[in-house]
């Protein structure tokens, strides 16, 4: 009986262990999939990793905005052009689960652009909607 109660509880962290890849995984191609959106010019395609809900909160240098329409209009405004937008590289320092449909993630951003370089740090709450990863909290600084 210990035997068995013990294969039980190795095939149930090995099963665990398994699904956590596979969601570091999606997680990873949701940002991979916003960076070349982004440097494609594309933000209607960025904001796909986002939460499309009027709860999106996302905090930046003017302090918290809510809301999927009201961050895209700010990233608009923010980068009117593929020139303002430059090109993006992610640095992905940890992603971390805080349960099974929820991670956490922190990484740095960088623009190169014709006449700077602007970089920094972005925190992320990521949730899994619908069987889809989706940001619906970032602070980027």
């Amino acid at each position: 009986m210990k035997k068995l109660l013990i294969l039980l509880f190795m095939f149930m962290a090995i099963h665990v262990m398994a699904q956590t890849a596979k969601d570091k995984s999606a997680i990873l191609k949701v940002l991979e999939d916003q960076r070349q959106a982004w440097n494609r010019g594309d933000m209607e395609a960025y904001m796909q990793g986002y939460w499309k809900s009027d709860s999106l909160l996302f905090v930046g240098k003017n302090g918290p905005t809510y809301g999927w329409q009201k961050t895209l209009d700010n990233y608009k405004k923010g980068y009117p052009d593929k020139s303002a937008m430059g090109f993006l590289t992610f640095g992905i320092k940890k992603v971390e689960f805080l349960g099974k449909d929820k991670a956490f993630v922190l990484g740095s951003w960088n623009l190169k652009r014709e006449k700077d370089e602007p970089k920094g740090y972005f925190t992320l709450l990521l949730r899994k909607i619908e069987g889809q990863w989706k940001v619906v909290v970032d602070h980027s600084s």
